[in-house]
């Protein structure tokens, strides 16, 4: 999974990309800081994994990463090559989805590049950018589906749904606001359209907002209203503190975050929503050599997930083995949950869920 972190110059996207991968991103005062886009693969907190570890004293544990791409800020005109326009929409391409910062505090040693923080103006910019992309791109498929439809009258309702996301663009909407079918969605699954792609809004706060007082505020109002009507997520981050919380370890971690008067940090809720915006889920695996925990798209039947593991387990799957984290926690033992009969035996059609743990049979 490759997330990339987007906002215009000077929200604190490398701030909170140093906290998320401690990568160590120059973040400097001015805009374009980061041009060539920084990468840091983070592993997803899993209490599941801690629990197994503990049980099995393995020699490797292995969690879950996510690939986060720190993309360089953009202004007004990147659709037309303004700025590092063409560099921007090029890295934004190569990403899952996107993670949108915008900075919700006043702060007059920081240059914001309007002059004057405005959340929903700032999203508004860069969303009209990408729209503005996308309408390119749509405009020239449109023109060569209308060619093609003289020998293939089929192409008619893939015409018909392009020209329905050209209107919506148009009014300023984004492809991922425009009501589609799943059916509507696969025919035009090859348009690579940016505003298509899932988001995560992420609303920078500062220090004084935590703990309540900006969830109760109009612009976190507006700012739910808005994620809401794309299907997106939205979080609230100090990207500040992240970073000082980054710098910590365990206990200490535990009491500064006991301090803000919260329970789990921005990042792992950042983390948290990536997961649940695109679907994912985690299955485990667990012995004295390792226990690992492996990415798949909620609804991925045994044979495919058992793929993630090794390509052979796939071509060659037998059964797979199967019993619940919870379950496994309260026997205490793979063996006690033998004995009482609560590992499975599941076949190819078996559906994995999160937190299974499982053995695959196979042969090749």
């Amino acid at each position: 999974m490759k997330l990339g972190i987007v906002g215009l110059p000077n929200v604190g996207k490398s701030t909170l990309f140093n906290a998320i991968t401690n990568a160590g991103a120059a973040s400097a005062n001015y805009p374009f800081c980061t041009i060539e886009p920084n990468v840091g693969m983070v592993t997803v907190p899993d209490k599941r994994l801690d629990v197994l570890a503990e049980m099995y004293h393995p020699e490797k544990y292995t969690p879950a990463v996510i690939e986060f791409v720190d993309i360089a800020g953009l202004v007004r005109g990147a659709s037309k090559g303004e700025g590092l326009g063409n560099k921007f929409l090029s890295h934004i391409r190569e990403v899952d989805a996107i993670v949108h910062l915008v900075r919700c505090f006043e702060d007059s040693n920081i240059i914001h590049v309007d002059g004057k923080v405005d959340p929903l103006r700032d999203i508004e910019t860069i969303n009209l950018e990408l729209i503005f992309a996308d309408l390119e791109v749509l405009e020239k498929r449109i023109i060569r589906t209308e060619k093609a439809m003289k020998g293939d009258k089929t192409l008619k309702d893939e015409l018909d749904i392009l020209v329905r996301i050209k209107e919506g663009l148009e009014n300023g909407v984004s492809a991922r606001a425009i009501p589609l079918t799943d059916e509507e969605k696969e025919k035009i699954k090859d348009v690579e359209l940016l505003s298509m792609k899932p988001i995560i809004y992420v609303a920078n706060i500062s220090e004084d907002m935590i703990g309540g007082g900006f969830e109760n505020s109009e612009i976190y109002k507006r700012l739910s209203e808005l994620a809401k009507s794309e299907g997106a997520e939205l979080i609230s981050i100090c990207a500040q503190i992240e970073a000082e919380l980054a710098e910590l370890d365990g206990e200490d971690k535990k009491a500064f975050l006991a301090d803000l008067g919260i329970e789990e940090s921005g990042l792992d809720a950042l983390i948290r929503a990536s997961y649940h915006l695109l679907g994912y889920i985690s299955f485990l695996t667990a012995g004295p050599k390792e226990v690992r925990a492996w990415t798949i798209v909620n609804g991925t039947k045994a044979p495919q997930a058992a793929g993630k593991i090794h390509s052979d387990m796939e071509r060659g799957f037998i059964r797979a083995e199967v019993i619940s984290f919870d379950d496994l926690v309260a026997c205490g033992s793979m063996a006690a949950a033998k004995e009482k009969g609560l590992i499975r035996s599941e076949g190819k059609d078996y559906v994995f869920r999160d937190g299974d743990i499982v053995v695959i049979r196979f042969n090749v």
